[in-house]
């Protein structure tokens, strides 16, 4: 096949994929960073801009805007440690001791992600409220007197729920992960005389550090973000940074300072995502 042909094939496959995250992706995003430089929003959209750096110094002038930004990461820190902890053994699980009825305990395992997230959602602060089942089970073993509200409208019920929603997402890229294994790399520790606890921790986790590593980033970084679960089931005091930034381009209809706050959010992502690239490859130098 000639070298033009094969070219113009490539570029008649990667062309509209480009195109569509171009519109969709690449320009909200320019137009987000475009925003936070803007001075007000009055006028048109595109119309009487004038540049400033007012919003990012509000921003830096305000300490409880990166104060609820650290709460929001410890958060998603907390929520993709515990996520990933309990995905672990689901996926074990599916991989080594269940593998040829593995295909029925994924689906198994998708089941949740039949139903609407928010149904989801709403089903937790029916568990958690007063009346829910949490407060039931514990004055049913006479723990407590009276129902507590600890569990919701809490920060507590927001991260309950969020480990609910993202531990069958985080088993996804570890059981990937563990389905690359080599198995002779288990046969020939069990030859050297390693027992099942030693050729799990040195064999089996150190190789599947990379997915562990993915579903917790693919957790941390849209939980920083979450506004929805907060709203439901955190109410005013499990507000997080997601929240802020709704507000910013909802109620308070200031736009340039939320786009600036979002790009903050952004900026930190992308750190984060790039150093957990380079742990990545540190790892695998040193498999």
């Amino acid at each position: 096949m000639p070298a033009i042909e094969q070219r113009g094939r490539l570029w008649a496959v990667l062309l509209p994929p480009a195109l569509w995250l171009s519109v969709l992706l690449v320009a909200p995003l320019l137009l987000l960073c475009a925003f936070s430089f803007r001075l007000g929003i009055g006028g048109s959209l595109f119309g009487g801009w004038i540049t400033t750096l007012d919003n990012y110094r509000t921003l830096a002038a305000s300490p409880s805007f990166l104060e609820l930004l650290g709460v929001s990461a410890g958060i998603a820190c907390v929520v993709a440690l515990v996520a990933t902890l309990l995905a672990y053994p689901v996926a074990y699980f599916l991989v080594f001791r269940v593998r040829a009825r593995a295909g029925v305990y994924v689906a198994l395992l998708l089941i949740p992600f039949w139903i609407s997230y928010l149904l989801r959602v709403m089903a937790w602060k029916v568990i958690l409220g007063s009346g829910g089942a949490v407060n039931a089970f514990l004055l049913w073993l006479g723990v407590i007197q009276e129902p507590i509200s600890v569990f919701f409208y809490s920060r507590y019920a927001v991260v309950i729920t969020l480990i609910y929603v993202w531990t069958p997402f985080v088993a996804l890229p570890i059981m990937a992960t563990l389905y690359r294994i080599d198995r002779s790399l288990l046969e020939a520790a069990a030859g050297l005389g390693a027992t099942p606890g030693q050729r799990f921790w040195r064999v089996t986790v150190p190789l599947s550090l990379p997915g562990v590593l993915a579903g917790a980033v693919m957790v941390f970084i849209p939980t920083v973000g979450e506004y929805v679960t907060p709203l439901l089931v955190g109410g005013s005091t499990g507000a997080m940074y997601g929240n802020l930034i709704q507000d910013f381009f909802g109620r308070s209809a200031n736009w340039p300072l939320g786009a600036a706050l979002a790009v903050v959010m952004l900026v930190g992502t992308l750190v984060l995502v790039g150093a957990t690239s380079r742990i990545s490859r540190v790892e695998r130098f040193f498999q």
